[in-house]
């Protein structure tokens, strides 16, 4: 559904973007991340037909965004970081003048179905101006939803609101990923987590990174990586979990004084190989052992760690030019 190739986009002589390669497929939620200054918000508005590419090209459901840009943006709804509103009027009129813009058939139907989606219908009335950042951040998600496109790219759509907000936010973003091709930027690195299935980290203009956040975390740590939870010997706990095979290091959980539990329970983080699922193995052995199996799971990376080790050794520009 979208496609981008090679894309660079430049401001004299700086770089604020650098042959940026992705694709985006149908229904899918795709979570656009880098620091301040990265490219994100020059890529989106590339993508949305706000800037042309020096070089490279994209594609919106089949459109080049730079030849065919109002076939390309007729398929986009686009709420950008700083939504533009008009404050003197109602919530419903914007929305009736932004559906009339759009060329929506039935307005008033389009109107209501926005939004209810964006959950701001109890407000149609009320006046732009008067109403809370996180309320008038929902009238731009509703503007973004007129006409229902097939694609939609948000640039920080929860900014401003508050937690109950932004729960039904991330819900509705999540209910749109079948029926709709979204690109998500936000700085909210749990938001991503929640709701995108793949992300695309960008750092410098380059992109760094683009993967499923699990199978990022496997590349940044070269193992596998397992959470155990043991009732017993400490000791004897680590030499068993050490014998079983394909693992390559057992580490277990200090306290706040650096020393490892001394108690009866014991938490350990087990590295095998990458690709062995030992998991059936571990749990065998401490049975087998005589010791009480209390948790076993995969421990990841979070996506703050991914965040950091991908885009810190970057050195940050300005977000003007981002």
């Amino acid at each position: 559904m979208i496609r981008v190739e090679h894309l660079t986009r430049n401001y004299g002589p700086r770089v604020a973007v650098a042959d940026v390669t992705f694709d985006v497929g149908k229904g899918e939620v795709l979570g656009f991340l880098g620091p301040n200054g990265a490219g994100k918000t020059t890529t989106m508005r590339i993508l949305t037909g706000y800037l042309p590419p020096s070089g490279g090209r994209a594609e919106v459901a089949g459109f080049d965004v730079a030849t065919q840009s109002l076939q390309a943006r007729a398929n986009i709804g686009y709420l950008p970081e700083t939504v533009p509103l008009y404050p003197d009027m109602s919530v419903r009129s914007y929305l009736d003048f932004m559906g009339k813009i759009k060329g929506a058939r039935d307005r008033r139907r389009e109107v209501d179905r926005a939004m209810e989606k964006a959950r701001i219908a109890h407000r149609a009335g009320d006046q732009i101006g008067k109403l809370s950042k996180g309320l008038r951040q929902r009238v731009g998600l509703a503007q973004a939803l007129l006409g229902d496109p097939p694609v939609l790219i948000l640039d920080e759509p929860t900014s401003g609101l508050d937690p109950k907000q932004i729960i039904e936010t991330r819900n509705l973003i999540r209910s749109l990923g079948g029926e709709h091709t979204l690109i998500l930027s936000t700085h909210i690195l749990p938001e991503v987590a929640a709701t995108c299935s793949r992300i695309v980290i960008i750092a410098n203009g380059r992109v760094v990174a683009e993967d499923t956040p699990e199978n990022l975390d496997r590349r940044l740590k070269g193992a596998e990586s397992i959470a155990v939870t043991v009732r017993g010997p400490r000791e004897q706990v680590t030499r068993t979990l050490k014998s079983v095979p394909r693992v390559l290091s057992v580490q277990a959980e200090s306290d706040g004084n650096g020393k490892a539990p001394a108690g009866s329970l014991a938490s350990f983080t087990v590295q095998s190989e990458v690709g062995a699922d030992i998991r059936e193995a571990l749990a065998s052995a401490v049975v087998q052992g005589g010791f009480g199996l209390m948790e076993l799971r995969p421990a990841h990376l979070s996506l703050e760690e991914i965040f950091l080790q991908l885009t810190t050794t970057e050195t940050p520009e300005t977000e003007a030019a981002a």
